[in-house]
């Protein structure tokens, strides 16, 4: 989602009511709506804004928070419990803001080159997927039958790496892992 000031709604903004009840209600749409359709609309791009419907305040961060935690509570985690720990570390710490911006700009990064990828392969044959992947280091064969065991192999691999690099950045900022 775009920066913008806190408590202001823009004209192309979903506005999303929360009452006391605990009940959301899509203006837009003039329905209650559920945190995994809110969800939904996030997932569709959908800019939205969340807003106590007595008070105006912006409950935005609040419920894209709990969509965060149910989807962590959902049985496929991205975060491990050391990054959570972490995170929490860098709440009070000079580099809090620095360490915001620095996971906003590498997810924002990742997305653009996801989409950039996703853009390049979409007229792919199976045929071009193979030489593709067949010249990628560590990525697996897709031509034999193995590959379901190639591709967690290679997912673990993966996600080895990028734990260090992330462990590395934080012992960089004197945060050490519990």
């Amino acid at each position: 989602m775009p920066e913008k000031t806190p408590g202001t709604t823009t004209a192309s903004e979903r506005v999303v009511k929360k009452y006391p009840n605990r009940r959301l209600y899509d203006t837009q749409t003039s329905a209650y709506i559920t945190l995994a359709e809110v969800k939904a609309l996030v997932m569709q791009n959908e800019p939205i804004v969340v807003k106590d419907a007595k008070t105006g305040e912006d409950l935005t961060r609040s419920i894209l928070l709990q969509i965060i935690l149910d989807e962590e509570a959902g049985g496929a985690p991205m975060f491990t419990e050391a990054m959570l720990v972490n995170i929490i570390r860098f709440y009070g710490h000079a580099m809090q803001g620095f360490m915001g911006s620095y996971l906003e700009r590498n997810v924002q990064m990742f997305t653009e080159m996801q989409g950039r990828f996703a853009d390049q392969m979409k007229g792919a044959t199976p045929e071009m997927w193979r030489n593709f992947l067949g010249g990628v280091p560590g990525m697996p064969d897709i031509s034999g039958g193995n590959y379901q065991a190639q591709s967690q192999q290679f997912f673990q691999q993966m996600q080895e790496q990028m734990q260090k690099q992330t462990e590395q950045m934080l012992t960089a900022f004197g945060i050490k892992r519990p």
